[in-house]
């Protein structure tokens, strides 16, 4: 068990706080990595993001700060703080911070 994990496991604790904007930077911190999936925190500073691509398993994106504009199978989604949305495997897709926004990204590897 990482430090992370020593440190949240098992103990209520505020994602926000757990990763900080950096300028021009995307900052992240797996919180749990796991053979079925991971959950890993984000911070994106405005006009970063990810380049498109294509992953073997779905992906939940949940914001929890700003907004991300998601982009899956070349439909561009606008997703706020509170909302969640699902990336299906085998299509393409891309984030965008257009402002600073942080997400909780969940792998499920099944």
């Amino acid at each position: 068990m990482n430090t992370t994990q020593q440190t949240i496991i098992g103990q209520p604790f505020d994602m926000n706080s757990q990763v900080a904007y950096q300028p021009g930077s995307v900052v992240s911190r797996t919180l749990i990595d796991k053979k079925i999936g991971t959950l890993t925190l984000f911070a994106f500073d405005a006009g970063q993001g990810l380049s498109e691509h294509t992953a073997p398993f779905d992906a939940v994106v949940q914001v929890l700060d700003g907004t991300a504009a998601v982009t899956i199978d070349g439909t561009l989604h606008q997703v706020a703080a509170g909302q969640m949305i699902i990336m299906p495997a085998n299509l393409p897709h891309a984030l965008k911070a257009e402002v600073p926004f942080k997400m909780l990204l969940v792998m499920i590897r099944a």
